[in-house]
C-alpha cells in the first residue's frame, strides 16, 4: 500500500469543512457521526462541484442491505462493514484512486 496523507475529523460538519478546504481524493466515512451523519456528508460531497469526483467509502457496523442501499443512493463508491480486512480496504482504496 502506498503512502497517503490522512486527515481526521470529529464529526460530519468538520469532515465537510476540511474536505472543502483541501479537497481529498478519497474519504473513508463512518455512517454514525455526530451532527451530519455519513449519508448526509456523502450526499453533500457528491453534490459539490468542487468535490464531486472525490471517492467515498462508507465504513460502518451497519450490515443490513438497507444500509448499503442508502449508501449507494447517497453516492458512496464503496461500503465496508466492521470488522473488515485492512488488505481488502487497501485494495479498494487503490482501485478507486487508479480510476480517477
Amino acid at each position: 500500500m502506498g503512502r497517503y496523507h490522512t486527515v481526521c475529523a470529529k464529526d460530519g460538519e468538520e469532515a465537510l469543512s476540511i474536505a472543502r478546504i483541501d479537497v481529498p481524493d478519497i474519504i473513508l466515512l463512518d455512517i454514525n457521526l455526530p451532527g451530519l451523519n455519513g449519508y448526509q456528508v456523502c450526499r453533500l460531497v457528491k453534490a459539490d462541484p468542487g468535490m464531486s469526483e472525490t471517492k467515498v467509502i462508507m465504513i460502518t457496523g451497519m450490515a443490513q442491505s438497507y444500509d448499503q442501499s442508502k449508501a449507494r443512493e447517497a453516492g458512496a463508491d464503496g461500503y465496508f462493514t466492521k470488522p473488515f480486512s485492512s488488505a481488502a480496504l487497501a485494495k479498494k482504496v487503490g482501485t478507486l484512486l487508479e480510476s480517477r
